[in-house]
């Protein structure tokens, strides 16, 4: 558990030193926004939002209302810190197995969201041990997040270790450092550093494709 609060606390001092309006790679959003996001998704009952429609227009109106809120550096800053202390007690992100599960990956992608939004990034330098757990995340999620790929998807560590993630008669390699090939998994196809291998018409294919949830 302490990586995923290693984690929190490394994504609630990113989005301050970035201050409430920097660009992030989420589409539309800057960085109040995605620091609303974070709130409400652990703290609001209006999060059954992204996934039921029903609320999902209401969850949409009080994000905008949250990240309108949190303009200033001291709203913004407040917002942030209500995050990084933690979801709400009612929350099932309290339930240390599914804060587990679910945010190490989420806090990961989240920071580099910002980070990686400047002109000029490189990748961090994250220890073996959060390495391997993100990779556990990865592969445990790979079904889901290639589900609608459309050639077979086979990732590789540089430590030659793979994981089919979807199998298909035309299949095509991702190569990369397993922070890379995590990016990739969650959409930031133009932001990581992965390579490709396969045949002709799979290479033409992905290039093609994004991934998402």
């Amino acid at each position: 558990m302490h990586l995923v609060h290693a984690s929190r606390l490394a994504l609630g001092e990113t989005l301050l030193a970035a201050g409430p309006t920097a660009e992030t790679l989420c589409a539309g959003w800057q960085t109040r926004h995605l620091a609303a996001h974070l709130v409400l998704r652990e703290n609001s009952l209006l999060s059954a939002g992204t996934v039921f429609k029903p609320l999902s227009g209401k969850l949409e109106e009080k994000l905008r209302q949250t990240a309108a809120e949190a303009q200033s550096p001291e709203r913004y800053a407040a917002l942030v810190r209500r995050f990084r202390s933690g979801p709400a007690k009612y929350s099932p992100f309290a339930i240390d197995k599914v804060d587990q599960a679910a945010n190490l990956s989420e806090y990961f992608v989240h920071t580099e969201d910002v980070r990686r939004a400047r002109g000029q990034w490189a990748p961090r330098v994250l220890d073996k041990e959060y390495t391997e757990m993100l990779w556990q995340s990865l592969t445990r999620m790979s079904r889901l997040l290639f589900r609608k790929a459309p050639v077979g998807i086979i990732l590789t560590r540089p430590d030659g270790q793979r994981h089919v993630a979807k199998k298909a008669r035309n299949a095509v390699s991702i190569s990369g450092p397993v922070p890379e090939l995590m990016l990739y998994a969650f959409g930031r196809t133009e932001h990581c550093l992965v390579t490709f291998e396969g045949g002709d018409t799979a290479l033409e294919i992905i290039k093609r494709y994004k991934p998402s949830l």
